[in-house]
């Protein structure tokens, strides 16, 4: 019976369109902007919003903010750019609010 649940996944809080896979979470120690957050390497049923410059605790980044594509609930950000040499790290990855996401198929 076990086999027959899909994959856990984390959806969005406002109308639980799936948007990420627990096995794309690089880290769960993350900062956004109301709390903790998690590290995805992948997104997916997303939009993303214009490109902006931000000043984030770890210095500057440049970012696309992150939007569930079926409610256009803000669920975090898309790092394009890290301007500190010790964050290129976090390119091309996804901040998914904590508070924004519930769990799914766990």
């Amino acid at each position: 019976m076990e086999d027959m649940v899909g994959p856990r996944l984390y959806s969005c809080c406002n109308c639980r369109n799936q948007v990420a896979l627990h096995d794309d979470v690089i880290s769960k120690s993350f900062q956004g902007r109301n709390g903790r957050a998690f590290l995805f390497s992948h997104a997916m049923n997303i939009m993303v919003g214009p490109k902006e410059d931000r000043q984030l605790m770890t210095g500057l980044h440049t970012v696309f903010d992150v939007y569930c594509c079926d409610c256009r609930e803000v669920l975090g950000w898309k790092y394009e750019r890290a301007y500190e040499e010790t964050q290129k790290y976090k390119e091309g990855k996804f901040i998914l609010e904590k508070s924004k996401i519930v769990k799914e198929n766990w």
